[in-house]
């Protein structure tokens, strides 16, 4: 038996981890769930919120806005539709995009538009929740 769990994140632009790690928590669309060496196989839709990796003591905060999460006997792979690192966020620029994102919506000429500005805004959101938990 193992004791580090290989794990992957995968968003469509690029990997962003992979690597052996002690320990992953996944924001599943059923709740969170934790994921260590030697789990049971599952696979789960993931909600938007916070990946949490940990290893050697340290946690990394990772926003994901979606995907899917894969739990074999090699590991875990984490599918994201969007993936970003919480400690690269810049707050500031974080309100300036929210306060833009809400411009657009209400500002939108047209349904395909506004869909689009109110689903930058939802992503926007849902990065500044995982943040402030």
């Amino acid at each position: 038996m193992t004791d580090k769990l290989n794990f992957a994140l995968v968003s469509p632009e690029r990997e962003l981890f992979h690597g052996e790690v002690d320990h992953v928590v996944v924001p599943g669309a059923e709740g969170e769930f934790g994921v260590s060496p030697n789990h049971a196989p599952v696979m789960s839709v993931i909600k938007p919120g916070a990946l949490k990796v940990m290893h050697d003591g340290q946690v990394r905060r990772i926003f994901v806005n979606g995907g899917f999460a894969d739990v074999t006997p090699d590991g875990l792979t984490v599918l994201a539709e969007d993936a970003v690192d919480l400690a690269d966020i810049d707050v500031a620029q974080l309100e300036q995009d929210l306060k833009n994102a809400g411009d657009d919506v209400r500002d939108a000429s047209g349904d395909a538009q506004r869909e689009a500005a109110a689903r930058r805004l939802a992503r926007l959101e849902g990065v500044k929740a995982a943040l402030a938990r």
